[in-house]
């Protein structure tokens, strides 16, 4: 283990504590109980509740996760009288859409959620040519206080439920399907838990919400697990928990530095897990789901992005093995009040070459939405 980070260049410490590393979930009431939150025996349970047979459950979880509604008058094979008090008993709108922002030419939209309480979260949805993507949010903030995550700046206010995750990915999958991408009509494909908040933070709701994901109609929406990713920035205890689901759902370790020094301050989590106790569960994920592993890796100008530190990557992931992972080098998106930056083409081009001269699959991410303060780190939930 390493000592406590330090106060890192481009953080004003006058200016303000530093949000601090944290697991505490704040007391706030929660959202009202969703169809996504249960299982479809015990969705039957509450409409035997007020007298309906089990199948009725059946019915409207079809509506729901197959044709993508909860408007009680499209669900012409219930009897009219009923719609409407089984929508409200277990449909409840749980999403409010407050701002809309579309960049790409329209290709990259993301969108601005009102909770019931009235807290805030954002997912951002990209089309691509051969896929549609949802970047879906698993909490309202984050306790993970990494300082040029936007998100970790803001400090944690909430878990979302099961449901308040799975409504975002219906009311994408609707987006997708009524062609709001610009190009027709297609299906939602992937969905990867890279919005606001660490998911195995929030453990128990998002296994709920990837378990609905998974699951064919009319218990879930029937996306393939292989096109789910799950981002963590290292909770080992979590990722040998997610390993026992025997989910084959892609796993994401954001990494941003293969040195523990380093990585204390850039990403907390590491005072208590180190970079190769995140590894190594890492690399068991692997042996275990046969699913390779990304390494998310964001370039951070004259602070991560030495040629050191790309063969120091390198090294620690071959004497883990080979075939078992794949890097992502993300240019840094800028945040608010930040002066870290993106770092130059030629550092970041020396720094993949390395990886890849020592034959580790490497992809730069690209940066859709930043300039909607989409893309990685920059999610804020701002009115």
């Amino acid at each position: 283990m390493t000592s406590q980070p330090q106060i890192l260049p481009g953080h004003d410490a006058a200016a303000g504590e530093r949000p601090q590393l944290s697991f505490a979930v704040p007391r706030r009431g929660k959202p009202p109980r969703h169809l996504a939150d249960l299982t479809l025996a015990e969705r039957g349970e509450v409409l035997r509740e007020i007298g309906q047979p089990a199948y009725r459950a059946k019915q409207l979880s079809t509506h729901y996760f197959a044709r993508l509604t909860r408007d009680p008058d499209r669900m012409t094979d219930i009897p009219a009288d009923l719609r409407a008090e089984m929508a409200d008993l277990l449909l409840p709108d749980l999403l409010t859409e407050h701002r809309r922002l579309a960049a790409d030419g329209g290709a990259t939209v993301k969108t601005l959620w009102s909770l019931f309480d009235g807290v805030k979260v954002e997912s951002v949805l990209m089309g691509y040519s051969e896929r549609a993507t949802l970047c879906v949010s698993s909490q309202a903030g984050c306790g993970m206080a990494c300082p040029f995550c936007a998100t970790g700046q803001q400090g944690l206010t909430r878990n979302l439920s099961t449901g308040e995750i799975i409504e975002q990915v219906r009311r994408a999958a609707v987006s997708c399907q009524e062609g709001e991408l610009g190009d027709g009509p297609r299906r939602l494909t992937n969905v990867v838990f890279m919005g606001m908040g660490e998911p195995l933070a929030n453990y128990k709701t998002v296994i709920g919400a990837v378990k609905r994901m998974v699951a064919p109609s009319p218990e879930g929406l029937g996306i393939s697990a292989r096109h789910i990713t799950v981002s963590t920035v290292g909770l080992v205890p979590a990722i040998r928990k997610l390993t026992d689901e025997a989910i084959p759902v892609t796993l994401a370790l954001s990494l941003h530095a293969p040195d523990d020094e380093l990585r204390s301050q850039l990403v907390p989590i590491n005072t208590r897990w180190s970079v190769g106790e995140a590894l190594d569960a890492a690399r068991a994920y692997f042996d275990a789901t046969g699913r390779r592993v990304s390494i998310e890796y964001a370039l951070i100008k004259d602070m991560n992005d030495h040629a050191w530190r790309a063969d120091l990557l390198a090294s620690e992931l071959l004497r883990r093995g080979t075939g078992w992972v794949h890097v992502n080098p993300i240019p840094l998106n800028p945040t608010p009040g930040s002066i870290w930056t993106a770092s130059e083409k030629d550092v970041e081009a020396e720094f993949v070459a390395r990886l890849r001269s020592a034959g580790i699959p490497t992809t730069v991410r690209d940066t859709r939405g930043s300039d909607i303060d989409g893309a990685c780190g920059q999610l804020a939930a701002q009115d």
